[in-house]
């Protein structure tokens, strides 16, 4: 196991991002000699200061404390169960918006998109999905392209598979994981050039076909804006809608 120093960390970050040195002295308002130093272990930052980097790197929360440790420092972030009572205010919120949804499809899932938390109007599509799929922890990713999941319900998998290999890269360039690598590798390689694709003019939709009715559905993701917890920031809600009245219909009968 390799062992990094902060300033070895904070540069990978900083190439992770595409900034330069000087790039990142000016949006922390700090000189490019301080964070040479700093990188280069010439020169040891203070936690306020390696925080402040790294909120301009955009670095997770969970890899703040890792950059707080390996300067010696106590982790800042605490990580709690999603039911504890310090997190009880968030998931009630979490919950009010999931209800507010039905009739229409939301759930909730973590960094390595498993699912931990379903409205309603779910259920209905886990009754097509076979039942070891559905033992915990229930993967959003694995459920949408397994052929025993909902892939044999999606008439435009190919677009489907395009979108999640598109969000999944771009999630693992912010914030490498070798889970989430892993089911990277297992799922979304290779690029599938085959398959039903879809013209849209504004958003993607998932076509679905159940009951002999397409039903035609996007999305969008909800995060919270200044979370402090672990749990809270790697968590993300996806609210399902419909893309047409027809599909609309369906969900308000």
């Amino acid at each position: 196991m390799i062992v990094y120093t902060v300033g070895e960390l904070l540069r990978q970050w900083r190439q992770r991002r595409g900034l330069s040195q000087l790039d990142l002295a000016i949006a922390a308002d700090v000189s490019a000699r301080h964070v040479s130093l700093v990188e280069t272990g010439k020169s040891t930052p203070s936690a306020d200061m390696i925080l402040r980097l790294a909120d301009q790197l955009h670095v997770p929360l969970r890899d703040r404390n890792r950059l707080l440790l390996a300067a010696g420092f106590a982790p800042r972030y605490a990580e709690r169960p999603l039911d504890d009572t310090a997190l009880s205010a968030a998931l009630d919120s979490v919950r009010r918006v999931l209800q507010a949804h039905e009739p229409y499809p939301a759930l909730v899932f973590d960094r390595r998109w498993n699912i931990v938390m379903t409205n309603r109007a779910v259920d209905p599509f886990f009754a097509q999905v076979a039942p070891d799929l559905l033992r915990p922890p229930v993967n959003l990713v694995r459920l949408g392209l397994d052929p025993r999941g909902f892939a044999p319900l999606v008439v435009n998998l190919a677009d489907v598979r395009a979108v999640f290999r598109s969000r999944v890269s771009r999630q693992l360039a912010t914030a490498p994981d070798a889970e989430l690598t892993a089911l990277y590798e297992e799922l979304l390689m290779p690029e599938d050039p085959t398959g039903q694709r879809v013209d849209a003019d504004v958003v993607i939709p998932m076509i679905l076909r159940i009951g002999g009715r397409e039903l035609r559905l996007f999305s969008t993701i909800t995060t919270f804006g200044t979370p402090m917890d672990i749990t809270i920031d790697e968590i993300a809600i996806e609210s399902y809608y419909p893309a047409d009245p027809e599909s609309a219909a369906y969900f308000t009968k």
